[in-house]
Formats: C-alpha cells, sequence, structure tokens
C-alpha cells in the first residue's frame, strides 16, 4: 500500500512536458465525485478548459471515501501534491492545516472576485484555523426530506402552492406519517437503517439532535458533552418510527432508495444528491423539503460541505498556484450547473440568483445552508469518517430494534471516547 501512494505522489510531482511544450500552466485537480456528482463535475471541468485554453487542467477521481483522503494526506505530507483539491469541511481538523494543507492567498481570490462576504459566516469560519484560510466550501450538501406529491396530495399535506405544508413538532410529524399509511396501506418514511457501513442513522439522530441543541464534543474535542436526555428522546423518537411500522425497519441505502423510486413510499430521508437519481425516473411525481423541525423551532439539518483546498507542495506559487485560485473561483461562479445534482451553493452570489431559485426541487431547500449542523470540530469527523461508521453502527441497532436507546447511546460514548484517546494519525490540529 505504501507503495501505490508513494506512487501517486510521485505521478503527481514534476512538471507535464506536453504542457511545457504549449506553453500552457499545468493545474492538477483531485476529486472525489463519482455517479451524478461525477458526470456534473465533469461538464464544469470542460467548460472551464473551453474558457481558459492558456491552463492545461489535469483533472483525476479518486474512490470516494477513506482511500481517497489517505492519498491525499499523503500526497500532501510528501509536498507532491495536485495543485487543488476537494475536501470535505469537517475533514479539515484531521488534515494538519499548515503541513497538509497551504492556505489560500484571500488578496489573490480577490482579484478573482471572491470574498469571505459571498458565504454563509459559520461555513467560511470552519475553513479557517489560526487565522488563515484552509478551506474555501462550494458547497452545503445536507440531509433532506423526500416527499411523493400525489400521494402528499391524497393525504391532504399539499399547501395551494403544491408543496408539503410546514410540520412541527414528532406530534405532528406522527400524525402526518399515521395518515399517509391509512392513504397507501405501506409503511410511509423510508431510509437506510443497516448494512456495511451504514451512516445515515447518525445523519439522522445528528440532525434531530442539533434541533434540540445538544452538543458531541467540548470546542478541543477532548472530553464528550451529550446530553443523555436529549440524545435519549431523539433516540426514542427513531425507535418508534421503525417499532410503530411507520419506517421501514430493515433496509440498506439502496434499498430505501429504490422503495421511494418505486412509488410507494411518501417520504424518503437522505441527502440531496439523489435528485439526480428521482428526476431521471419521469413518473415519479416529488419534492423536496428541509427536514422538519420536530425537536426544536430551528430545522436544522445535518450537513457537510464539499470545498477546495490546496494540498501542501514544497515551493507553492508561480502561475500553476494563480490557476488554482483562479479555477477555484471559476467554479464557484459557475455553480449553477452544480446545484442541478442537489447541492446547495455555497457562493451566496448563485445561491440567491433567479436561475437558481428557478431549479425545481432543488431550491426549495436552499434556506437550511444557514441552518446546516456540521459535525464537531475533530480530526475523526466528517465524512467518511470513523465517527460516522461508529455512531451509524449504533444507531443502527436502535433502529432495527436490536438495541434499546440506552444501549446504542452507551455504544455510542464508548466509540467516541476511543475516537479521543487516538491520537491523529496525521498530526492535524483541531480547526
Amino acid at each position: 500500500m505504501a507503495l501505490g501512494l508513494l506512487g501517486v505522489a510521485a505521478a503527481t510531482s514534476g512538471c507535464s512536458a506536453d504542457a511545457l511544450a504549449s506553453g500552457k500552466t499545468r493545474l492538477r485537480y483531485w476529486n472525489l465525485f463519482g455517479g451524478g456528482d461525477g458526470v456534473n463535475m465533469q461538464a464544469m471541468e470542460a467548460a472551464f478548459s473551453k474558457a481558459h485554453p492558456q491552463i492545461d487542467l489535469e483533472a483525476n477521481t479518486l474512490a470516494w471515501g477513506a482511500p481517497y483522503y489517505t492519498k491525499l494526506a499523503m500526497a500532501g505530507a510528501g509536498g507532491r501534491a495536485p495543485e487543488i483539491a476537494v475536501l470535505h469541511l469537517a475533514r479539515l481538523p484531521g488534515f494538519a492545516p499548515g503541513r497538509l494543507l497551504d492556505p489560500w492567498d484571500l488578496d489573490l481570490l480577490g482579484e478573482f472576485g471572491i470574498h469571505s462576504s459571498d458565504f454563509p459566516d459559520s461555513i467560511w469560519k470552519r475553513g479557517t484555523v489560526d487565522g488563515k484560510q484552509f478551506a474555501v466550501p462550494l458547497d452545503t450538501h445536507p440531509f433532506v426530506m423526500y416527499y411523493n406529491t400525489d400521494i402528499a396530495k391524497k393525504a391532504g399535506l399539499l399547501g395551494t402552492d403544491g408543496k408539503i405544508r410546514t410540520i412541527t413538532g414528532t406530534d405532528q410529524f406522527l400524525d402526518v406519517l399515521r395518515t399517509v399509511k391509512r392513504t397507501t396501506g405501506q409503511q410511509p418514511i423510508t431510509f437506510e437503517t443497516l448494512g456495511p457501513g451504514c451512516i445515515n442513522p447518525w445523519r439522522l439522530f445528528s440532525t434531530f439532535y442539533a434541533q434540540a441543541g445538544g452538543t458531541v464534543l467540548s470546542a478541543d474535542a477532548k472530553r464528550l458533552t451529550i446530553d443523555d436526555a436529549k440524545a435519549l428522546k431523539v433516540l426514542t423518537f427513531m425507535q418508534q418510527l421503525t417499532h410503530e411500522g411507520l419506517a421501514v425497519q430493515k433496509t440498506d441505502v439502496g434499498g430505501a432508495i429504490a422503495l421511494f423510486n418505486s412509488g410507494k413510499s411518501g417520504f424518503f430521508l437522505d441527502g440531496e444528491w439523489d435528485v439526480s437519481t428521482f428526476k431521471s425516473n419521469t413518473s415519479l411525481p416529488f419534492g423536496m423539503a428541509r427536514i422538519p423541525a420536530l425537536f426544536g423551532p430551528v430545522a436544522n439539518a445535518q450537513a457537510d460541505c464539499h470545498s477546495f483546498v490546496l494540498p501542501h507542495e514544497s515551493g507553492r506559487g508561480g502561475a500553476p498556484n494563480r490557476a488554482a485560485h483562479q479555477f477555484a473561483a471559476w467554479m464557484l461562479k459557475n455553480s449553477l450547473m452544480w446545484a442541478e445534482g442537489g447541492h446547495v451553493p455555497a457562493y451566496s452570489p448563485v445561491r440567491d440568483s433567479d436561475a437558481y431559485h428557478k431549479l425545481e426541487p432543488q431550491s426549495e431547500y436552499a434556506s437550511v445552508a444557514n441552518d446546516v449542523a456540521l459535525d464537531p470540530v475533530a480530526w475523526f469527523a466528517g465524512s467518511a469518517s470513523a465517527m460516522w461508521i461508529d455512531l451509524g453502527a449504533a444507531f443502527s441497532q436502535v433502529l432495527t430494534g436490536s438495541s434499546s436507546p440506552q444501549q446504542g447511546l452507551d455504544q455510542a460514548k464508548s466509540a467516541l471516547r476511543k475516537l479521543i484517546a487516538t491520537p491523529n494519525p496525521f498530526g492535524g490540529a483541531a480547526a
């Protein structure tokens, strides 16, 4: 494995002979976008290259998850990394900003028209470490609620605008689900509850627990701050959904997607990226909305953000570094194309534009960008992280009935204590 990682680092070092011969500036870009995301990103890359013939863009899509982050860290540690890469914002604390990552030149970004005021303050600040900007957010990708508009209409749940009516509190949400069950004779809601690497039970818990005002870790990520009463209230509600037959008790994420896509399920909870799958099914009538505010006044939703970072390069600077800043700025300004895949643009001029608000149903949950529940600031948190896997497994057993809410909470706390006691393998520090 080590030889393979060294090979990746070596492959990204040096200069492209073709780029030198043509007089172009070589720009190497790593990302982890597959599926519909990958198609959209490739279209954006092609558009950038067409608009910037003086830049030789070399885009590489690597395997999503732990393999991607291992390779990116090793490339940065060797100082022979690509000029620019994608990183989930919540993964930033584990990437030793200043060692594995280089800071952005804010003056250079400003030259290309990008400023901190163009982003939600909370998201921009999560990319700041010791006064330097190490991550520039491209999007917010939150946990959302899909709904079948035909089923919702039959159950009397749509407003005059054809959108799902506002749902507030657990009692009202349970009443809505029971109404849909009586209307269809089917379990009204589905979401991932089990499977290898099951993560959505954590995302579901994180959403509701954030609404209740709970926190998981202290600011320095050295101790647990879980409020047992709030956590148990959320876990008990989650288990009620499956025990009462309102949610499918045992299904992996593929099965949950297939069930909603078949038109049999009234609601589906997952990331907004599934919109591409459902829009390709022309016989499926559906809309999208924020997760309802069930445990507090604000409809917080678990989320992460794809962000641009500058992996550490020995001697970073010159034309390639300028091209990296120019590339990030262009991608942000043209992120409407990216939003078509469901992601909420982080760049406010795009998010607030008429063109974005005409995207249906992608724009229906855009306001969640100001109320996202990002993971705790810890090296072991964020997309594809150990925390997601460990807590997803603990809460999966609560949903499937093999653990009580108390047992699930105890298992989650035990897993978190082990992670807190484990040194960051890449030597990162809290952001």
